[in-house]
């Protein structure tokens, strides 16, 4: 007996560590040292240190339930974009630069090829966040999970002098909401969408009339990275005073989250377009209006908030740097929390 027998291919993790080195190349930055394959990723401190007093943020999640479309449609090379974006977006939500990021695969049978194509995503959501893949783990669960199945997690380090965090400390009454686009459901109530729709590859493969192509693309399509662009509008000199990342809560429970006591935002529902993914999940659901919105992004994936005089120049570096955004709403002094409207 050897461990082959017992369903774990060491021959197979050697095979995909090879097939995904081609990729990780591409996410690299001067100060990664060492290359892939050692018992962990090493990072130089020298840029840092050369800081006045940096932070050190982190971020991790998952793709959660919508491996499911992965699993159903056989396309592996996008859901790692949404596993670097969950956690890459969380930090630039708090003024960092992503540094490094890390995965972790687990999975019922190692299928070298799969694998590969997992972190070719990994690598591309990397690369649009300038974060490096430093390192990850792809572990074979046999007996313990399907062998077509696996789940995939990742870590984020970033970094911000302490004095350009955002931490909504100083949002005001009067100050302005800009809301920016998402590029549909991203990651966030796949539980609720797989209640909606019939997960069979038939319905994920039909043609949706009001979405102009087929529901399984609309739902599979990766969460968008608004590192790059919100890194613009730092550097273009605008104070960004908050910044939520609209994932699972919706605009409930998210939006709150950059507020200070006593201040509360207003949205208005009809300041932007809600895409028809949105739409068509509602009417087939069923869904009330509120529970879309303490749900989904409904197609805001992240909500900023300037002062007022900052605003338009905060659109144009947005649009500048290739999203597509609107002023949303505005805070006003109030119990802490926010109003759709």
């Amino acid at each position: 007996m050897d461990y082959r027998s017992a369903g774990v291919d060491i021959e197979a993790g050697y095979r995909s560590v090879e097939l995904m080195k081609e990729h990780v190349r591409r996410t690299m930055r001067p100060e990664v040292l060492g290359g892939l394959g050692g018992f962990s990723g090493a990072f130089s401190l020298a840029k840092i240190k050369e800081m006045k007093d940096p932070v050190l943020l982190s971020g991790t999640d998952g793709v959660g339930t919508k491996l499911q479309l992965a699993f159903l449609m056989d396309r592996h090379d996008t859901i790692g974009i949404d596993c670097v974006a969950m956690c890459v977006n969380d930090v630039i939500c708090a003024g960092g630069e992503p540094l490094f990021f890390l995965d972790y695969i687990a999975c019922g049978k190692n299928v070298p090829e799969k694998i590969a194509q997992i972190v070719s995503g990994v690598a591309e959501g990397c690369r649009q966040a300038g974060a490096a893949l430093i390192g990850g783990e792809t572990a074979e669960h046999p007996g313990l999970m399907p062998e077509e199945e696996y789940d995939l997690a990742g870590f984020a380090v970033g970094v911000a002098e302490k004095d350009r965090m955002i931490t909504g400390e100083t949002i005001a009454d009067g100050d302005t909401l800009i809301g920016i686009a998402s590029s549909g459901v991203h990651s966030n109530g796949f539980s609720l969408v797989r209640k909606v729709f019939p997960m069979t590859r038939e319905a994920l493969d039909t043609y949706e009339e009001s979405l102009g192509e087929t529901l399984g693309e609309a739902l599979l399509r990766p969460t968008r990275i608004y590192v790059k662009a919100l890194q613009a509008v730092m550097e273009s000199g605008i104070v960004i005073k908050g910044c939520s990342h609209i994932t699972g809560g919706g605009f409930y429970e998210n939006i709150p989250r950059m507020l200070p006591d006593g201040m509360r935002a207003y949205v208005k529902k009809d300041s932007y377009p809600v895409p028809p993914i949105f739409g068509l999940l509602a009417e087939r659901g069923q869904i009330a209006e509120p529970m879309m919105y303490n749900t989904y992004n409904m197609g805001l994936g992240m909500v900023l908030c300037v002062a007022p005089e900052q605003a338009q120049d905060a659109l144009a570096a947005l649009e500048a740097a290739g999203e597509k955004a609107w002023i949303v709403g505005s805070v006003q002094a109030g119990e802490k929390g926010v109003t759709v409207c």
